[in-house]
């Protein structure tokens, strides 16, 4: 059986949702690009028409208090949970791979075809399983954003919540309660954000483990310290040095462009139009969905 639809949305990133969202649109997709656990919306974005509350939340940094505002996270799986209510995720999580043959997108799971979908215009943002559709460009600065998770074993007791670096090799330094210990605890594991070229991605030098050493040198440039280890012989304080594993390393690219593929001629289209446009007008969208959110 084929399910005919007049447009479609490709992709699960926030854009992608949001556009699906915004037009009433069913979207496909066959991996979860859930926004970063800790991208946040700046504290004057409203998503209260949305029944997501308009709280704060403060960071300690060495240049003061730094404010955010609701997580991109909330609102991804919100956003989601709405569309999939009013039936526009036909397929959820079932879908492995899809691909068009120049009439239909045949949808696969790990064994078998799950669905054929036949539509008129396709709105393509992205996704690593999806083919025929577009291809990438092959770009001198494609890059990718890296997520360094470091478990700190010693030392990671301290107020410091955020670093910012003046370097695209661990750029941002997030610390957070660690997930390792049980229950409410003042350790701190951290999370480093790099922006990397392809290239750079198969260099040693921005591999997981200087992603670890320079986390920690970025921290003690700044004057953090290890464990007290009591006084020197000179009557100075002495600390251990930070003792860190490195836990895991995520990784998605960053900047893609996209043609039509010229193996097929393809109806599908990328949009111009920005995450915060999207964002902006999702007062007015709600309205469609007001049976979902009362």
């Amino acid at each position: 059986m084929v399910f005919e639809y007049e447009n479609i949305v490709i992709g699960s990133s926030l854009k992608a949702v949001l556009y699906a969202y915004a037009h009433n649109y069913p979207i496909f997709f066959s991996e979860q690009r859930r926004p970063f656990r800790f991208d946040c919306f700046e504290p004057e974005v409203d998503l209260s028409a949305l029944k997501i509350p308009n709280e704060t939340e403060s960071l300690t940094t060495f240049e003061g208090v730094k404010l955010l505002g609701a997580r991109k996270e909330l609102l991804w799986e919100r956003l989601l949970f709405l569309l999939s209510l009013d039936g526009k995720v036909p397929l959820s999580t079932l879908c492995q791979s899809m691909r068009y043959d120049g009439n239909t997108m045949v949808c696969a799971n790990e064994y078998s075809k799950i669905a054929e979908i036949a539509f008129n215009e396709c709105h393509y943002f992205g996704d690593d399983h999806c083919h025929g559709f577009a291809k990438d460009k092959e770009l001198t600065n494609d890059e990718y954003i890296c997520y360094d998770y470091i478990a700190f074993n010693k030392g990671g007791k301290h107020e410091i919540d955020y670093i910012k670096t003046e370097d695209d090799f661990v750029s941002e330094i997030w610390f957070y309660p660690s997930e390792r210990i049980d229950g409410a605890t003042a350790v701190k594991d951290a999370c480093a954000v790099s922006l990397l070229s392809k290239e750079q991605m198969q260099n040693f030098d921005y591999s997981e483990t200087m992603a670890r050493f320079k986390t920690v040198a970025e921290m003690e440039s700044r004057g953090m310290k290890g464990v007290f280890n009591g006084y020197g012989p000179n009557g100075k304080p002495k600390h251990y040095r930070f003792r860190t594993t490195h836990v895991r390393r995520r990784s998605a690219r960053r900047c893609m462009e996209a043609s039509n593929d010229e193996n097929h001629d393809t109806p599908s289209t990328t949009t111009a139009i920005t995450e915060e446009d999207l964002v902006a007008n999702l007062s007015d969208v709600s309205l469609i969905y007001n049976r979902f959110l009362k």
